[in-house]
């Protein structure tokens, strides 16, 4: 019985292995191409925020939430402030320009 219980694992086990081997050399000519970030973030003291982003902030869309880490974001031609905030257990991030409008 245990030759048998064995040889039914050690049969399994090999056609697992074939299908898988097969699946492997379907992806032969499939191209990769990588795309890299272009956004360049610089961190910056909460206390360094341009008057506008700090006011946003303030603001009632923000009520109780706690800005923790900011970051001054150029993106291309865009630049953004990125900060994180929190509010007890929560926790999020928000994009805003240096007029302190919203960026999405």
């Amino acid at each position: 019985m245990k030759k048998l219980i064995l040889s039914a694992a050690f049969l399994a086990f090999a056609g697992f292995s074939a299908v898988k081997a097969s699946e492997v050399n379907t992806m032969k000519n499939a191209a990769i191409v990588a795309v890299q970030d272009s956004a360049v973030k610089t961190p910056i003291k909460l206390e360094e925020l341009p008057e506008a982003v700090a006011t946003t902030l303030k603001s009632d869309a923000y009520k109780g939430w706690t800005p923790t880490e900011a970051w001054s974001v150029k993106e291309g031609t865009k630049e953004y402030y990125q900060i994180n905030i929190k509010k007890e257990a929560e926790t999020g991030s928000v994009k805003i320009d240096k007029d302190g409008k919203p960026v999405e």
